[in-house]
């Protein structure tokens, strides 16, 4: 799947949007990539997933971990595209934690699989609560990668959709400066 291709499905799906956001992570940015509406197709959802599983499979990946409520359906289809187990963890008490029966054991091989990285935060926390399972993080993967192939994670790293998509500090935001609104349309308020 090309960058193009990957593109047209944003846009078709009313995905990819202009404004003013405030991202998950604080920042400000005038895109934002809702990857929910695109993710609504399965089949874009499964194609994505098909296109990102070569560049991971190497890994070696046994267990796809994903934080809710943004890589619940790539993580899902990228456990199915892999052959593995799909789980993945929520907050609980602003806490990331694992629910519903799902557990690692030290002989997992976690991949983790986000929809979007931005700066990494919820990747690295995600991979932490894995850690703190026992288990081994052997790499990350996300659709877009909103930081143009900056994120460092310590592990492995692809994503479908590298792009460098400006963010600001919300005390140096021009779009602040302009006294336009800003929206929260992620996963976390």
């Amino acid at each position: 799947m090309t960058h193009d291709e990957l593109l047209s499905l944003f846009r078709r799906s009313g995905a990819l949007l202009d404004g003013h956001f405030r991202l998950t992570s604080g920042l400000h940015s005038p895109r934002y990539l809702q990857c929910a509406l695109v993710l609504s197709h399965p089949a874009d959802a499964a194609a994505m997933a098909e296109a990102l599983a070569p560049l991971v499979a190497g890994l070696g990946p046994t267990v796809v971990l994903s934080p809710a409520l943004g890589g619940i359906v790539i993580g899902h289809e990228m456990g199915r595209a892999l052959g593995v187990r799909a789980i993945f963890a929520e907050r609980q008490d602003g806490r990331l934690t694992l629910r519903r029966g799902f557990t690692l054991a030290p002989d997992d091989k976690v991949l983790v699989v986000e929809d979007v990285v931005t700066t990494g935060g919820s990747t690295r926390e995600t991979m932490a609560l894995a850690r703190e399972a026992g288990a081994t993080v052997v790499g990350a993967a996300s659709i877009v990668d909103r930081s143009g192939g900056n994120t460092d994670l310590g592990v492995p790293y692809q994503a479908l959709l590298p792009m460098t998509v400006p963010t600001y500090d919300p005390a140096a935001c021009g779009l602040c400066a302009d006294g336009r609104p800003v929206v929260k349309p992620g996963s976390r308020a």
